[in-house]
């Protein structure tokens, strides 16, 4: 990353989270990608991250935000001097995750002095069956949901909306949609850089001392919105030199895209910006007369001021502000 003009892709080493921060977690990530994984119970897999103390490194262990401090706006153009505005994620779940819900940025400015999280899902691997839970029923009320919490929580389950899910589903999570990723289900998650959960319901679950995961429900029921329905998001096929181009999701946090049978295909140019893809397959970025080769489950950071790239390989995913 030397070079006076142009920064060159380097591949992105994760920060994890994983035993009793991630109960839930397993080890899909070891048994799709080959991860030397540091518990059986690794539910999160932070690919780029800004976050304190769970901050994603390069190859020499420079965390990304250290990386941002030396190389500014080559790396990441217009957000140099702002907050780094996306956390990317990798997720595997044995066991289904608690029901959760995000603020919006206001409501998480004024109550955490952070941002908020709106969020995206790609499911890499599913178990026969497996479900997300996607919002709540239809006519459930808060007066309901708070009935069912403080009354007889057994009825929550029957307030939820279940969806079947499927390797390569996308689904858009904005901030005050109801949800929790089931058992059996590994996911590709994009998200605002921010690490605001309110834990709805944990179903019921015990520790081994038999102590049950703190809720947040005033503040969950606060930021809940019932009305939201959406499903899985429909891929948009857009045109692409010598492979095949979808994209997934584009809105007012983050745009994912997801590139197949590449051959050489050229990427974008990210002068104001930045990007980040993550290889299902094993692929390759070319430039020049030079190569990044990456192997499934590899992610790789390109700078804003990065030399023109081609893509080589049979999937991967690419996301940016």
């Amino acid at each position: 990353m030397s070079d006076i003009k142009y920064l060159r892709p380097f591949k992105m080493y994760p920060a994890y989270r994983y035993g009793k921060a991630t109960p839930w977690g397993g080890d899909s990530l070891a048994r799709l990608f080959g991860r030397k994984l540091p518990s059986d119970k690794t539910g999160e897999s932070l690919e780029v991250s800004a976050l304190d103390k769970l901050s994603s490194t390069n190859v020499l262990f420079e965390t990304l935000p250290k990386l941002i401090e030396r190389y500014g706006e080559r790396l990441v153009g217009d957000y140099a001097d702002k907050p780094f505005p996306l956390l990317l994620k990798l997720i595997s779940a044995r066991d289904r995750l608690s029901v959760q819900v995000h603020p919006d940025d206001a409501y998480a400015k004024k109550h955490e002095n952070k941002l908020g999280k709106t969020e995206a899902w790609i499911i890499l691997d599913a178990a026969e069956n497996a479900e997300i839970v996607y919002g709540l029923s239809s006519g459930v009320t808060k007066d309901m949901l708070l009935n069912a919490f403080t009354q007889d929580t057994s009825k929550i389950p029957g307030l939820l909306r279940y969806v079947k899910v499927k390797k390569g589903d996308a689904f858009f999570m904005p901030s005050g949609a109801v949800h929790a990723i089931g058992a059996g289900i590994t996911i590709y998650e994009i998200q605002q850089s921010s690490d605001v959960t309110y834990r709805f319901y944990d179903w019921d679950r015990v520790d081994a001392k038999g102590n049950k995961r703190e809720l947040h429900i005033e503040k969950a029921l606060d930021v809940s919105d019932l009305s939201f329905a959406e499903y899985a998001v429909t891929p948009m096929p857009l045109p692409l030199k010598n492979g095949k181009l979808e994209k997934l999701f584009s809105g007012e946090y983050f745009s994912t895209y997801r590139y197949t049978s590449c051959n050489r295909s050229p990427l974008p140019s990210f002068n104001r910006s930045f990007a980040m893809v993550t290889c299902i397959e094993k692929g390759e970025l070319c430039w020049q007369q030079d190569s990044l080769p990456l192997n499934a489950g590899d992610t790789a950071f390109i700078p804003a001021k990065c030399y023109p790239l081609e893509f080589t390989g049979g999937h991967m995913l690419l996301s940016t502000p």
